[in-house]
């Protein structure tokens, strides 16, 4: 797989991701050639697919790096596809109009290995991360955390995820000093994991929008022997939407906040995460394309933050915003 990869995943919380593990008996897999822009729209919000229940899960992705505007469109769905739904996939991608789409059957008891045995380890910043079916120890003088790619989004893999990675990274080389710290749309908890990583007094809270998430983090910390608590050096978990809950809003306000979620719900909860961050902390924002930074960034800039630094891979920029003391 590319490392330009989004999914749109049955959530609600606006976290995308792959891969998508079906708990039904096995899955079939819809794959179309589309443009680069039929692919970046498909990354966001598609009304008439989230509607369908279930709702297919959408993967779109750049196979071949120097053919950038070549991008292929996989559709993962539970039973066999219909005209009706092949049609509607169709619709999607007009790019793709006469084309005959591939259609793949794909076993139950082969999911766990298609969707993590391809999966290289992934080196960010001073973070080796890997799935259980491929190496298991890192480097000399990396942080290594083993991820499921199944259930919840965030091993790594998509280059959000590793932005977010770097960001963190690039923070501690820098010498700056967090002790409470939220990764809010948590996924597998990978960067609420890394960021105790760094700050080991720290608290850290990570949440959730849906209980599968959270479920998923709670035993990826027990593979990472990352402990569960709200003490310092310990990671809690909540299941919430924004920052809606009462352990949330108790240790208000955050030095630093991460959210690698979408560019729409960024925007729209500038005015929470704006408020939630104490003067000179950082927010660290990911999951926007880098036609949606300088909107994002804007919408900060309105609640008294300024762009501090960003790192670009590929489409997908992370900004970190810090909170002006006056």
């Amino acid at each position: 797989m590319s490392a330009k990869t989004r999914a749109k995943e049955p959530k609600g919380d606006g976290v995308t991701g792959f891969p998508f593990a079906p708990e039904r008996a096995g899955s079939w897999k819809i794959t179309l050639p589309c443009n680069k822009a039929e692919g970046e729209m498909l990354a966001g919000e598609v009304p008439e697919i989230a509607l369908l229940d279930p709702p297919p899960t959408l993967m779109t992705s750049e196979p071949d790096p120097d053919k950038p505007d070549d991008w292929q469109l996989d559709v993962y769905v539970e039973a066999k596809p219909d005209k009706a739904l092949i049609a509607m996939i169709l619709a999607l991608v007009p790019s793709a109009k006469g084309l005959k789409p591939a259609i793949t059957h794909i076993p139950e008891e082969d999911w766990v290995t298609l969707s993590q045995s391809g999966l290289d380890p992934i080196r960010a910043g001073r973070f080796f991360v890997h799935t259980p079916y491929n190496a298991d120890h890192a480097p000399d003088g990396m942080t290594g955390f083993v991820i499921d790619a199944g259930r919840a989004f965030g091993t790594g893999h998509h280059e959000t995820t590793t932005g977010c990675l770097m960001m963190l990274d690039k923070l501690r080389r820098s010498g700056l000093r967090f002790d409470d710290i939220a990764d809010v749309g948590t996924g597998t908890g990978l960067l609420a994991f890394a960021a105790r990583s760094l700050w080991p007094a720290a608290k850290v809270i990570a949440s959730d929008i849906d209980p599968v998430s959270i479920e998923v983090t709670a035993e990826n910390a027990v593979a990472n022997r990352i402990p569960i608590g709200r003490g310092r050096g310990q990671v809690e978990l909540v299941v919430a939407a924004e920052l809606a809950h009462r352990r949330l809003k108790a240790r208000l306000p955050y030095d630093l906040l991460i959210a690698n979620i979408l560019a729409g719900p960024l925007i729209e909860l500038a005015p929470v995460f704006g408020h939630a961050v104490l003067p000179g902390g950082s927010l660290i924002l990911a999951g926007l394309l880098d036609t949606q930074a300088e909107a994002v960034a804007r919408a900060y800039r309105r609640q008294g933050m300024y762009l501090a630094d960003s790192i670009v891979r590929g489409d997908w920029p992370t900004l970190r915003m810090v909170k002006r003391r006056n």
